[in-house]
């Protein structure tokens, strides 16, 4: 990622606030934002650049089947997509404009807890995000 002094305030505010869920949300592994045309916008401090974008085609893929499946039998939009495996959970919510949060967590996480601190991110940060932050920070990662 690029240098946190290129980044404009928003964005540098934006990947606070991520990383800040992240090491602040027990049980919380990872976390990724993606925009609405699915590619990776933000990620907490993860080390494989290549598992990020990985996880960001899963959440991209899981953001569409969930839609279509909203739409499909009027149920309104995207609140969140919970997926239990063996050894932690994969969530998914929506921020704004299309773009959502992807959160890994293990087995010692409270899920209302992982819940509700997606909520209190998505209300943060999607407020502030404009289309032009948005590209300035599918920019920065992708640097």
């Amino acid at each position: 990622m690029s240098s946190s002094l290129q980044l404009s305030p928003e964005a540098q505010t934006f990947n606070w606030l991520l990383d800040s869920f992240t090491s602040g949300t027990a049980g919380v592994r990872e976390a990724i934002a993606v925009s609405s045309d699915g590619l990776l916008m933000a990620m907490s401090n993860i080390t494989d650049r290549a598992n990020a974008e990985r996880l960001a085609a899963v959440v991209s893929g899981l953001t569409s089947l969930a839609t279509g499946a909203a739409s499909w039998y009027q149920l309104g939009t995207l609140n969140r997509v919970v997926i239990d495996m063996a050894d932690g959970y994969l969530l998914v919510t929506s921020i704004s404009s299309g773009s959502v949060l992807g959160v890994i967590a293990d087995r010692t996480a409270s899920l209302g807890t992982v819940a509700y601190e997606m909520t209190l991110f998505a209300n943060r940060a999607g407020d502030a995000l404009t289309p032009r932050l948005i590209v300035e920070l599918k920019n920065a990662v992708q640097s």
